[in-house]
């Protein structure tokens, strides 16, 4: 049974159709890149799969139970989400961001106890940012603040991390650490990984699985290889592309003709 399961989901905004007769399947421990024109669906597919937003048909399954029976603590138990970026108007400290990751595990009116500070602890050591504890956090660089909230949804302890667009602010050389960073912490923990973004190149170099949305539709769904063809980009962004093979990594690599 796969970990996450959408089946022939219809989602409106307005009267306008996002999602149409939508079907995927994610696998426990695999890395799921999910890609499309703007508009394609792409944010609001990864809402569906947190229960932000519920199908108006069809269902979404995480371990075989559909989302609309979990409670919201129940799923940030399972399901935790890094933004594009965050920045607080309060003044706090890099810990007391990633301990914010414990809220779904408290207890009503109870506090963090030894637990919790010891699974934040835990987060920031995976994530290189123990040094910034008592560092603010709008006082950051745009490479550290995503370390941050990568750590406070590790706190949440998870199966499933979903990124926004996640590397949209970063330079080249904190996009290189960010997905190293992920790559390490779906092989190491198996965590499950689905990020939207719109570098394909990205995309095929570090997806173990693609999901290319089109006009609402699942255009193609398969490994790099199978999705990242010069028909498909050609189909779905009308645009001109060589894709040949990465020496170095062997995934797929996209380049633009003039």
């Amino acid at each position: 049974m796969s970990l996450v399961c959408g089946t022939n989901i219809n989602f409106s905004y307005t009267g306008r159709l996002i999602l149409d007769d939508f079907s995927f399947a994610v696998e426990e421990g695999e890395m799921t890149a999910i890609i499309g024109p703007n508009g394609s669906g792409k944010t609001t597919l990864l809402k569906i799969i947190n229960g932000l937003l519920f199908p108006a048909e069809g269902s979404l399954t995480i371990d075989g139970r559909d989302t609309s029976n979990w409670s919201r603590r129940e799923l940030a138990r399972a399901v935790a989400v890094v933004p594009q970026e965050n920045l607080s108007v309060f003044p706090f400290y890099t810990e007391e961001i990633v301990l914010m990751g414990r809220f779904p595990h408290l207890r009503t009116y109870s506090f963090e106890d030894k637990k919790d500070y010891s699974t934040v602890r835990k987060a920031m050591e995976k994530t290189d940012i123990l040094s910034l504890a008592n560092r603010r956090y709008d006082e950051l660089s745009a490479g550290e603040r995503q370390r941050v909230l990568i750590a406070r949804a590790l706190a949440q302890e998870p199966k499933i991390l979903l990124l926004d667009e996640s590397t949209a602010f970063l330079d080249l050389a904190h996009q290189v650490q960010f997905l190293a960073l992920l790559r390490q912490l779906n092989k190491e923990q198996k965590l499950t990984v689905i990020f939207v973004t719109h570098d394909i190149n990205l995309a095929a170099q570090n997806a173990d699985r693609i999901i290319l949305l089109y006009c609402g539709k699942n255009y193609a769904i398969g490994s790099p290889a199978e999705v990242i063809t010069a028909k498909n980009i050609k189909e779905v962004y009308d645009v001109d592309v060589l894709v040949d093979q990465n020496p170095q990594s062997g995934s797929p690599r996209m380049t633009l003709l003039a």
